[in-house]
């Protein structure tokens, strides 16, 4: 495993887990860093060229050309993957990254041989439960001059290790199941983003006012989902408070032709907290997908 840096018109961080083709590009959620695939890289490596990279404002990826909005995201990746793999490659997404990637499948089809969406954002079913400590803190992210005064006085409050803390009791069901090497990963990026990163505030914000816009237009999601040529997994825990399974099953009643993995017990980063269920789903889907068939050696 290797931490790299590419110049995409400015410097973009990335980790290389290795591995051969077929080629496999890991995307983060919002708030996330390719650090979040830390506990499935390498065993992704056995069966795929696995990299994972810091998007726009994130990680160790500064902003480049002043804007973190999705449209520069799906751009950035867009040109990694022509520069960097320059090859159709596998996209595995997560929440706000399982969004772009769906973004990128839909755009350049050509670029994408296959979708793996772990609780991908997308629009809430009509009458689907809504998490109130979500939405509220969602809601505090939209207001032009709150939002960010709200995020820096929570970082000063809670420091690096609250901040991972906090992340991980909204975003797993059992905080206490991610590896603690993992844990403090996170936490020393979240200290290096505080002390070194003036601009971690601002890109957040304005990355999540992006995601929320794009959800809030269910048709316009649907149109761009109908799109994708590529095959898709979604891969969905039971207890996931910020995206409902029944959203995931509504997204895969309308793609028919779309599997749906479902894991219990298990909250919003199942690759964080439960990285062995989460990487038996993927290998399952990808053991039955028509996929490169250096895709299907075991995990």
């Amino acid at each position: 495993m290797d931490t790299r840096v590419v110049d995409l018109g400015g410097p973009v961080h990335y980790i290389d887990f290795g591995g051969a083709d077929p080629p496999m590009v890991l995307v983060h959620g919002l708030g996330g860093a390719a650090i979040n695939w830390l506990a499935v890289g390498p065993s992704l490596a056995r069966r795929c060229r696995v990299l994972a990279l810091d998007l726009l404002g994130f990680g160790r990826t500064p902003p480049i050309g002043g804007s973190c909005a999705l449209s520069a995201q799906r751009q950035l990746l867009d040109r990694f993957l022509r520069e960097v793999v320059r090859a159709p490659a596998i996209l595995v997404g997560n929440s706000m990254g399982g969004l772009i990637a769906m973004q990128e499948a839909a755009t350049e089809p050509g670029r994408v041989m296959g979708l793996i969406l772990a609780a991908p954002a997308q629009p809430a079913p009509p009458g689907g439960r809504i998490d109130l400590e979500v939405l509220g803190e969602f809601l505090a992210y939209s207001m032009p001059w709150f939002g960010p005064w709200f995020l820096r006085r929570r970082s000063a409050r809670l420091g690096p290790d609250g901040l991972v803390d906090d992340m991980l009791r909204l975003c797993c069901i059992d905080r206490s199941r991610v590896a603690p090497d993992l844990r403090a990963a996170h936490v020393a990026l979240a200290a290096e983003r505080m002390d070194h990163m003036p601009w971690a505030t601002s890109t957040f914000i304005g990355a999540a006012r992006s995601t929320v816009a794009a959800v809030r237009r269910p048709r316009a999601f649907y149109r761009m989902a109908a799109k994708i040529t590529a095959p898709c997994v979604v891969i969905q825990g039971t207890g996931d408070r910020l995206v409902p399974l029944a959203a995931s099953r509504e997204l895969v009643r309308r793609r028919p032709d779309w599997s749906l993995e479902v894991i219990e017990n298990t909250g919003h980063v199942p690759q964080l907290e439960d990285p062995e269920r989460f990487l038996a789903a993927l290998g399952r889907w990808l053991d039955d997908a028509r996929l490169a068939a250096a895709a299907r050696r075991p995990l």
